[in-house]
């Protein structure tokens, strides 16, 4: 069975989020390394790196709390999914939470958020919701 790729970044987060854990490991590709730059950017994780390891390297993603340990990532929700593709023009862009979150966007000059797609005027696939 194959799985998709984004959801299972987004389960690991969600899942290490939860059980209050410093850092989850998944394995890498260029799609999750540009999503954990741009959680970095919005505050969201406290770091990633990658990993060389054997069979694959890994990526890891350290999380980030609060100082009473609360928690900074409330949810991450996939939303174009492989059996349901969701786009977006230009427009009409998403705003998760009346603004306070942040969509990540896949456009054709690569992965960026709501907020910078629309200040370049592009459209494009909808990968996520973070807040």
């Amino acid at each position: 069975m194959l799985t998709d790729p984004i959801a299972d970044m987004l389960t690991r987060i969600r899942n290490a989020n939860t059980a209050m854990q410093e850092q989850t490991k998944m394995p890498v590709s260029k799609m999750k390394v540009e999503i954990a730059k741009i959680l970095l950017q919005e505050g969201y994780i406290a770091g990633y790196k990658v990993v060389k390891a054997e069979p694959a390297d890994l990526l890891v993603v350290e999380l980030k709390y609060g100082e009473q340990r609360e928690r900074v990532i409330s949810n991450l929700k996939r939303i174009s999914k492989p059996g349901r593709r969701v786009y977006t023009p230009k427009d009409r862009m998403p705003r998760v939470l009346g603004g306070l979150g942040t969509a990540i966007l896949s456009t054709s000059t690569g992965i960026c958020t709501a907020r910078d797609a629309a200040k370049r005027g592009i459209g494009g696939e909808v990968l996520c919701f973070v807040w």
